[in-house]
């Protein structure tokens, strides 16, 4: 690949016994197998890491090859070439580039991937393909990761034969879309974060970015969230990977509704609804993981939870075998590889005429301030008054602040951060406080939905009590907050 080429790529998990089957049923064609060992540098303070950056020195046979690739997910620029001897070759551009002289001289082999590679190139619906079967285990230190993945990487063509592909390919086995490359396996196991639930990461947004690709960046981060939290889902139960999978979510089908006027087509409304989908599977276990923190929050002498817990941790339980049987299904690995295939190559990003051209190409800063006006417009009639509303009321308002909180915190790349960091801020503290009133809300339908009796239902009914006591203090509290965020400067106004 010449240097500064997007590589455009889709990678799969796949179970060792079904890598064969999956070879079998892709197009015939000429199968080489080669063994791949690849060095991973980075400097000792993980610089490479944090500017999405990896490089490698990969082998495989007499040939050395080494590589900087950019970026994460679906595509990402990817710089090669051969070198000779056996370190890295620090002037290569796109090095040079990533790293001052200082960084590149402190630059260190961090971990090694070793695979056994069957590849395979054919056309396939007028798009060339390679396919890559790779088993073998990423090293770093003393602690090792099985890999057993399958890749399609397009080399010419456009994308749609690809996807196509993949969908072929998963009816012969379970194949989990992730975007998680070898690198970031690495260097999970580097600092232990390899199992760890995955958190929101800022999408990479920058000036000068049109609204169409401001929409796909977001999209792709929190696909990659929610790839990465089934992951972990699918190893071990987590509260936390529960959570933040349900995050994601809740993330893009916000981005969506953001971005409705641009990404509108005859699919959106079957993605959104899988997202609900996917959404509703984790609510009962977050709503029962939260009801159960408040419990253990109460220090009332007087007041005897221990029946109530035990109805808890076993709802608790329920909601979580749910989350986690969602995560491994054939209706998951659908949704995510659809709703990636949509992002990339949607009809949204060609239908219509020049409006629709045009509303594409706006540039992103121009379209986020339109986007976030709305929203706080709406936010600024749904909370007028919090301490008179009722509950459906303020869960409205809720609903309108995390909105433009999600928008907020997705285009602040976009405008000057430290007006925009204070914004959030406040934003955060509103939407803290609607919670705990969303929380009180919920309480008593959960409990409803236990089918409590004798000393479960009274304990129910006097934590109740206590929660009902509390609501003129917190609604108060999210006045307060609401005003705050009333007073703070729209920073996307300048």
């Amino acid at each position: 690949m010449s240097a500064g080429e997007d590589e455009i790529e889709l990678k799969f998990l796949c179970e060792p016994a079904d890598l064969a089957a999956v070879l079998a049923a892709a197009p015939v064609g000429e199968t080489h197998e080669k063994t791949l060992v690849s060095t991973y540098f980075d400097t000792p303070q993980g610089d490479l890491r944090r500017a999405r950056i990896s490089l490698r020195i990969r082998e495989g046979g007499a040939k050395r090859v080494q590589t900087l690739k950019r970026g994460d997910g679906f595509a990402r620029q990817e710089h090669e070439q051969s070198i000779e001897g056996i370190g890295l070759d620090l002037s290569l551009a796109a090095l040079k580039d990533a790293l001052p002289a200082a960084k590149r001289a402190t630059l260190a082999p961090i971990f090694t991937v070793r695979v056994v590679r069957r590849q395979r190139t054919f056309d396939y619906g007028g798009a060339t393909i390679e396919m890559a079967v790779d088993e073998g285990e990423v090293q770093a230190g003393e602690r090792t990761r099985r890999i057993s993945e399958v890749e399609l990487e397009l080399k010419a063509g456009v994308c749609d034969p690809m996807f196509e592909l993949a969908r072929q390919l998963s009816k012969t086995a379970p194949l989990y879309l992730s975007f998680d490359g070898k690198a970031s396996q690495g260097q999970g196991l580097i600092d232990g974060t390899d199992r760890a639930p995955r958190r929101h990461d800022k999408a990479p947004l920058a000036r000068g970015l049109s609204a169409a690709g401001a929409f796909q960046a977001i999209a792709r981060n929190t696909l990659v969230q929610i790839a990465a939290n089934g992951v972990v889902l699918r190893q071990a139960d987590s509260v936390e990977a529960v959570h933040q999978l349900r995050v994601a979510v809740r993330r893009l089908r916000s981005t969506i509704s953001t971005f409705k006027t641009i990404v509108d087509d005859e699919r959106t409304d079957d993605i959104a609804s899988e997202l609900k989908w996917l959404a509703g599977a984790c609510d009962e276990a977050r709503d029962f993981d939260v009801f159960a923190a408040d419990l253990a929050k109460f220090d009332d002498p007087a007041l005897d939870l221990s029946p109530l817990l035990a109805a808890v941790e076993a709802a608790r339980a329920r909601g979580h075998a749910k989350a986690c049987a969602a995560v491994a299904s054939g209706r998951f690995r659908e949704l995510v590889l659809e709703t990636t295939a949509w992002v990339e190559t949607g009809a949204w990003l060609t239908q219509g005429g020049k409006a629709s051209a045009k509303r594409r190409d706006m540039p992103a800063e121009r379209f986020a301030a339109k986007a976030l006006e709305r929203r706080r417009k709406t936010l600024l009639k749904r909370g007028a008054d919090l301490e008179g509303q009722d509950d459906a009321a303020r869960h409205e308002a809720r609903i309108a602040a995390k909105k433009l909180r999600y928008a907020a915190e997705a285009f602040v790349a976009l405008f000057e951060p430290e007006p925009a960091k204070v914004f959030i801020k406040d934003l955060r503290r509103l939407q803290d406080q609607l919670g705990l009133m969303n929380d009180a809300a919920v309480a008593g339908a959960l409990v409803e939905r236990l089918k409590l009796k004798g000393k479960a239902l009274a304990a129910a009914r006097q934590l109740i009590a206590l929660r009902d006591a509390a609501k003129p203090k917190t609604a108060k509290a999210s006045a307060k907050a609401m005003g705050q965020v009333l007073a703070a400067p729209a920073f996307w106004i300048g």
